[in-house]
């Protein structure tokens, strides 16, 4: 009894010293952002760069105030752009994680599909993301179906390739004991293979992630009617560096805090790991 109290005092004092951690960390991440704010600002008001070129933070911030009722100069108002941007990254970002992950799983352990499906794959591996926007424009229009189809082929090349990855690193020895008791080549896959093969996979969400967003502005500066990027290439046009900054933070913003939730869920799903 005084043995199973201790353990839990000993993992009380664990979890303590990691939630004192956590705040450590996200208090130095707040000053450092508030740092290099109060930097920009200082250069700014210093003339070192021209107000034109280089909005203030204070002058952002103004026409975040502004943009967020103001459909001047894009024709949108800033929600409006966000949920535009959002609806066309998330579907086809979640379009490439159910189809590409599994396909990577499935030809990094099955080798007649490996072999089945790579000459094509290999075909489209080293293509562009951005060079598709044309023949997808083409085909399709602008709509949001063209859109999602570019960050589906953005995301879609890293997610097979990291899912590939991580199950081709599957322990050899976890296998051979798996096969000692019995276990089947389908049972290993769904218990050994898919397990160990997620840190890789969650690494390829998450460089996909920054994919998406960057094929996503590339795709609405060239063929769209709303969205963060068509706010960015209109406030370029019209020659408003603040517009222009305002939708680069803002892609920042959403592309940390959708970051964030996959940290979470990364945490979620690999507590196994996270533990050891």
């Amino acid at each position: 009894m005084l043995e199973c109290d201790a353990l839990e005092k000993q993992l009380c004092d664990v979890n303590q010293k990691r939630r004192e951690q956590r705040v450590k960390f996200m208090v130095l991440a707040v000053a450092s952002v508030c740092v290099f704010l109060l930097i920009w600002q200082l250069i700014v008001i210093s003339g070192v760069v021209n107000v034109r070129n280089l909005p203030s933070p204070a002058q952002i911030f103004k026409a975040f105030i502004t943009k967020l009722t103001s459909k001047s100069p894009d024709g949108n108002t800033l929600g409006m752009n966000i949920l535009a941007s959002l609806q066309v990254s998330l579907t086809g970002f979640f379009a490439a994680l159910i189809i590409g992950v599994p396909l990577g799983l499935l030809m990094g352990w099955f080798e007649p599909v490996d072999r089945f499906v790579r000459p094509i794959f290999e075909l489209i591996r080293p293509i562009p993301p951005i060079a598709w926007i044309p023949v997808v424009v083409i085909f399709m229009g602008i709509g949001i179906q063209a859109k999602a189809t570019i960050i589906f082929l953005a995301v879609f090349v890293s997610c097979v390739i990291n899912a590939y990855t991580g199950i081709r690193m599957t322990d050899k020895t976890l296998i051979n004991v798996a096969k000692t008791f019995g276990a089947g080549n389908v049972e290993t896959f769904f218990k050994i293979g898919i397990p160990s093969a997620m840190p890789m996979v969650f690494a390829g969400i998450r460089v996909s992630l920054g994919s998406a967003w960057s094929t996503l502005v590339a795709a609405e500066m060239l063929a769209a009617h709303a969205g963060l990027g068509y706010m960015l290439q209109t406030g370029r046009n019209v020659g408003k560096a603040e517009i222009v900054v305002l939708a680069m933070v803002t892609i920042a913003a959403l592309g940390a805090v959708m970051s964030g939730l996959l940290t979470l869920i990364e945490r979620r799903v690999l507590k196994w790991k996270m533990t050891r």
